[in-house]
């Protein structure tokens, strides 16, 4: 049984945090990856281990809220369920393993802390919302915002692997150095795989139509349009003849 004053409680709390993580990430960016080494950030742990510990819980921790909801069993809930998974898994187990970083790259652990906290909030109000709170019968298929939201979250799910495996391809085995990335939204944006990532889960939104999944979508907003935007002034500065007419995560816009 699920407390509804503490899963409303847990709802609000992303949304206050996606402003707090908004707030300070505009003036402040995480110290990982390229922005690595900035600005001091304590103890950290190798990248790769990192990332597999702060994304696990939106795999098992969702399987595990998901499968004690009274509607478990059902047609649709199980669709978003594999829907979900097919992001989360290939996240969590599969793209650590095919990200290609220097020996000594590194997560603070505070950074992972947050996201794993994060991480198994999140998977609680949108598990919790789909098997237990959220009303979908088999019509639901046929409704135009599962059809609409499915089809923006395939789009997504698309730009993100492809943008993905275009920076790896930038760097050959042994090499950890950064380069201008080509082709595809690259031509467009700084960061397609953002852009990916915001089209997944605002297509989550449309396809559950939850204030659970519109919490998810404005908390990825929150963290990653900041990012998008350190990252776009990194490879200005980084590189003089970085196209200018790129934005740094949606076309002609932002």
């Amino acid at each position: 049984m699920t407390d509804d004053s503490f899963y409303n409680a847990v709802l609000i709390g992303i949304f206050l945090a996606a402003l707090a993580s908004f707030a300070s990430l505009m003036f402040a960016t995480a110290p990982y990856g390229r922005h690595e080494g900035q600005r001091r950030a304590g103890p950290t742990l190798p990248v790769r281990v990192a990332w597999i510990v702060m994304e696990s819980p939106s795999v098992f921790a969702f399987a595990y809220f998901f499968a004690v909801g009274a509607h478990s069993t059902q047609l649709v809930p199980l669709m978003l369920f594999a829907t979900w998974q097919a992001h989360y898994v290939h996240r969590t187990l599969i793209y650590p393993f095919q990200m290609r970083v220097g020996a000594n790259s590194s997560m603070p652990v505070a950074v992972v802390a947050m996201g794993v906290i994060y991480n198994t909030a999140n998977s609680f109000v949108n598990a919790t919302w789909i098997s237990t709170y959220g009303a979908y019968p088999t019509g639901w298929l046929a409704d135009p915002r599962f059809v609409v939201g499915l089809a923006v979250f395939v789009a997504g799910y698309v730009i993100n692997r492809h943008s993905d495996a275009v920076l790896r391809a930038l760097r050959k085995p042994g090499e950890t150095g950064y380069k201008v990335p080509r082709g595809g939204l690259y031509e467009w944006v700084s960061c397609p795989n953002y852009l990916g990532e915001l089209l997944t889960w605002t297509g989550w939104t449309i396809a559950t139509w939850s204030l659970a999944g519109l919490s998810f979508a404005v908390f990825t907003a929150a963290n990653l349009v900041p990012r998008a935007l350190a990252n776009h002034r990194w490879y200005h500065d980084k590189f003089d003849d970085y196209p200018p007419a790129r934005r740094a995560v949606i076309p002609y816009i932002l």
